[in-house]
């Protein structure tokens, strides 16, 4: 074969060139070397599911745990739950609102949270000021079926503290309807009444002298008669009430119920001889049960319905008392010597 011109040896190279270029492409398409977004790299996938990470949410960042990663037109998005929250606020997101869960990122957390949040009426377009999740159930819904939403939609998560203080109102969320419904409307005359005990304990050095007749118990025992002769029958809900206005008494009387100048003469009275209070207190301390039972009440779970309906006994027995206040009250304390003793 004759030798090739320099022109033809040339061009040979060129076509050489091209193929061994063409070769590394594919030998890197088959590694996963191609950044398409069907397949992106390990390096393109910075966080995994079930990963606990720290996410941007307005001005905050948020402990987090990924639930699921997609990837969608070439982008990846990330379904974040927010850990100690409820489902209701997870959302997409994409990596750039993602940390590693490292000190380092912890400390920026809470450099964060030491910077004030603008209020929400100088920021409204600010998306630390909309409303939460509970306010806008079909938005949350909208965000969740389109995870390719840059977030224009979504709602802020407030600052630790105030996650700490959703959480108490989560577990209490029974407590503040309670509280609210039960709101006892005094007669002025037991008004009067408390205002009396109050100044003769505390200004005047004065106690109440016991062991009171009637006591708790008969006070008790006297509206059980009452009501039974005005509605014909024993109300089951009606002695469940009183037996649980005993037990409270008992238990509320030495913690809330009492003056520190009553202490000493709770002493020798009930906790010396071991008996129950409602056999030695009378309408004084029982009307100071009143005043507290709203909060005690709070605690309690219980059906509005249920919470109603026991409003009205206890308003009823507040009439009762004052039916009989001058029956059921001492006209005037006396001049105790455990007075100078607690003293």
């Amino acid at each position: 074969m004759g030798s090739k011109s320099p022109a033809a040896v040339k061009e040979e190279e060129e076509e050489e060139k091209e193929m061994d270029a063409g070769g590394d492409a594919v030998k890197e398409e088959e590694e996963g070397g191609s950044d398409g977004s069907d397949s992106p790299d390990a390096g393109a996938v910075p966080f995994k599911e079930g990963e606990k990470v720290l996410a941007f949410h307005g001005p905050r960042i948020y402990e987090a745990k990924i639930q699921k990663v997609e990837s969608l037109t070439g982008e990846l998005k990330f379904f974040v739950h927010y850990l100690g929250w409820n489902k209701n606020w997870d959302e997409w997101m994409g990596g750039d609102r993602l940390l590693k869960f490292t000190e380092e990122n912890v400390k920026k957390q809470h450099e964060l949270e030491k910077i004030p949040v603008i209020p929400e009426k100088t920021a409204k377009s600010s998306r630390s000021a909309q409303k939460a999740p509970k306010n806008d159930a079909k938005t949350e819904k909208e965000d969740t079926k389109t995870p390719g939403s840059k977030g224009k939609k979504r709602k802020s998560v407030p600052t630790n503290e105030e996650k700490e203080k959703e959480k108490e109102k989560e577990k209490e969320k029974e407590k503040k309807p309670n509280e609210s419904l039960l709101m006892l409307q005094f007669p002025l005359a037991l008004k009067n009444q408390l205002s009396d005990d109050f100044e003769s304990i505390t200004q005047l050095g004065k106690l109440v002298k016991l062991p009171r007749s009637p006591n708790v118990d008969d006070i008790l025992k006297t509206y059980l008669e009452y009501r039974t002769k005005k509605d014909g029958t024993i109300g089951e809900s009606v002695g469940e009430i009183l037996k649980g206005l005993r037990c409270y008494f008992d238990k509320a009387l030495p913690i809330m119920l009492l003056y520190n100048k009553e202490r000493l003469q709770y002493k020798e009275f009930v906790k010396d001889n071991n008996v129950s209070p409602c056999t030695i207190y009378g309408a004084e301390h029982l009307l100071r049960l009143f005043v507290k039972l709203p909060e005690l009440l709070s605690y309690v779970n219980m059906e509005e319905e249920a919470l109603t309906k026991l409003q009205q006994n206890l308003l009823d027995f507040l009439k009762f008392m004052q039916k009989n206040q001058s029956t059921f009250f001492l006209s005037s304390y006396d001049n105790s010597k455990a007075v100078v003793k607690a003293e």
